[in-house]
C-alpha cells in the first residue's frame, strides 16, 4: 500500500548517492517534489549547514507518524482490498 510522506514519518533512501541513509522528514515540497531529510545534509562554501531535497520516489516509509485521518485512510484502503479479495475469491469458486 502507498502513503504519502508527511513530515516527522521516517523514511531510508534507496536509490541515488545517500542510499542508505536513514531519517525523520523534516520538510515536505508537493510543488518541487522534494523532501527533505533529518541527518541527510551537506555544508555550504560560507559554514552553514543545509538540508539535501531527495525525491519522494527514492525513498521508502519505514515508521509513519500516525494520526486519526492517517488511520482512517489505512483502515478505508484496508477495508477496499479485503473487498477485493473477497469478490475474487467468489469468482474463483464459481468458475
Amino acid at each position: 500500500m502507498t502513503l504519502p510522506i508527511r513530515k516527522d514519518d521516517e523514511v531510508q533512501i534507496i536509490r541515488g548517492a545517500h542510499k542508505g541513509a536513514e531519517g525523520k522528514v523534516v520538510a515536505v515540497h508537493r510543488k518541487k517534489w522534494v523532501v527533505h531529510i533529518d541527518r541527510v545534509t551537506r555544508d555550504k562554501v560560507n559554514g552553514a549547514t543545509v538540508h539535501i531535497g531527495v525525491h519522494p520516489s527514492n525513498v521508502t516509509i519505514t515508521s509513519i507518524k500516525m494520526d486519526k485521518d492517517r488511520r482512517a485512510m489505512i483502515e478505508r484502503r484496508a477495508k477496499g482490498w479485503r473487498k477485493l479479495k473477497a469478490d475474487r475469491e467468489a469468482a474463483k469458486s464459481s468458475s
